[in-house]
């Protein structure tokens, strides 16, 4: 699988500060989510936005065995659209299992790379810093790669967050709650995930709070 150069000049990040193994719902942090920045990712205000960049959001949930760390991007784009693999980007899921629950314990880093040759057009996955797993994990796109107990799936999915845009705006607008629970701007609409399963025992650090946020970073060149 080949990857570009590791040198890089510019990120770009979204922050979501989730107590994600024990706790989920009762904190949160600031976090920028589909086409934020509009400057650099919203087709309205960039003639050429920066698509595979933009983290769309991060999810983190958990059952008794093991917790799931899910972050999507490139989104929302309409389902006849394939899923986006930029090997020039990197992507990090930053957990943080002890005080004081800002810096990164454990960096999870997720990097695309075409076929090993050029009769090799298809796309691969690369994931290092996986708790428990020796060296990285690398395998297809579109498949479920396993090694070492954990199991992770880069592809195109449905995006699985809920907002009713109309609503947002006509709130804005004229001051009065206009929310409809059944009006979901992001319906039939997909983008690119990485979904990754860890056995809950390698993230909990005794009682502690789990944080997990995201960011990325384009190599090689700037947002």
């Amino acid at each position: 699988m080949r990857l570009p150069n590791e040198k890089y000049l510019a990120a770009g990040a979204a922050i979501l500060a989730l107590p994600a193994a024990y706790q989920l719902a009762e904190q949160g942090g600031e976090a920028a989510d589909h086409l934020d920045p509009p400057a650099r990712t919203s087709p309205s205000a960039d003639a050429t936005p920066d698509a595979p960049a933009d983290i769309a959001d991060v999810f983190a949930f958990h059952d008794d065995q093991n917790v799931v760390f899910i972050l999507t991007f490139a989104g929302p784009q309409a389902t006849d659209q394939p899923a986006v693999y930029d090997p020039a980007v990197r992507y990090q899921i930053n957990v943080s299992n002890a005080a004081p629950r800002t810096i990164t314990n454990i960096p999870i880093e997720i990097q695309f790379g075409e076929g090993a040759s050029a009769s090799d057009a298809a796309f691969g996955v690369r994931v290092r810093g996986l708790p428990g797993v020796t060296g990285d994990l690398i395998g297809a796109v579109e498949t479920d790669i396993v090694q070492g107990g954990v199991r992770v799936r880069a592809g195109l999915f449905d995006d699985p967050f809920f907002f009713d845009l109309q609503g947002f705006r006509d709130t804005l607008s004229t001051g009065t709650l206009s929310f409809q629970s059944d009006r979901d701007f992001f319906a039939g609409q997909n983008l690119t995930a990485v979904v990754i399963e860890i056995p809950r025992d390698r993230i909990a650090n005794g009682t502690n709070l789990i944080d997990v946020w995201s960011a990325t970073n384009r190599l090689g060149g700037q947002l």
